[in-house]
């Protein structure tokens, strides 16, 4: 659910600016698409971290943010690449002469990849960030076959994730780590 808002927030902020710079500057869609991005992404960054997914204490905060900027950037490369392709064809300066139909063409072309890109990003991110996806997956087991605690914490332990978290923190360089508080 907290995933969904701070998604839809994120959409509307980044649909919103898209609009701005190519309806009202005409600004070229993909350069206008990768501004709008960003500047959605630093916001999905920050509440996504504070609302939806916590911190984990077998995984360094570094990779956290490692595995949200990789995640982001394929996200970005899918967005920048539908965003062009949703124009393809049209003239050079279409964002210009043709700007009725450019803009509405962007804009199809922002729905499909606000579609696949969320569906990347919750992937992504469930899998690597989300600690919760072991137990997740066992509620969706029918009551023969589900884990027992022990199975499931055997499970978590050979996860990726969980070796991935128990990796960076094996590898945070000396004082990168949050001192302890009392």
């Amino acid at each position: 659910m907290k995933f969904g808002i701070v998604g839809v927030i994120a959409f509307i902020i980044d649909w919103g600016i898209l609009n701005i710079l190519v309806g009202m500057f005409h600004m070229h869609n993909v350069l206008a698409a990768t501004i709008s991005f960003v500047i959605s992404l630093i916001f999905n960054y920050l509440a996504s971290m504070k609302f939806v997914f916590k911190h984990r204490e077998d995984m360094a905060r570094w990779m956290e943010v490692v595995i949200f900027v990789a995640g982001a950037v394929v996200g970005l490369f899918m967005n920048d690449a539908i965003i062009w392709i949703s124009t393809y064809g049209m003239n050079h300066d279409a964002f210009n002469t043709q700007h009725a139909e450019y803009l509405l063409r962007t804009n199809v072309g922002k729905l499909v990849a606000t579609a696949v890109v969320m569906v990347w990003n919750f992937a992504i991110r469930k899998w690597l960030l989300d600690d919760t996806h072991t137990h997740a997956m066992n509620r969706l087991r029918s009551a023969e076959n589900k884990l027992t605690a022990e199975e499931l914490e055997a499970k978590w332990e050979n996860s990726f994730s969980h070796r991935l978290g128990v990796w960076s923190l094996e590898h945070t360089p000396k004082g990168w780590q949050y001192p302890d508080l009392p």
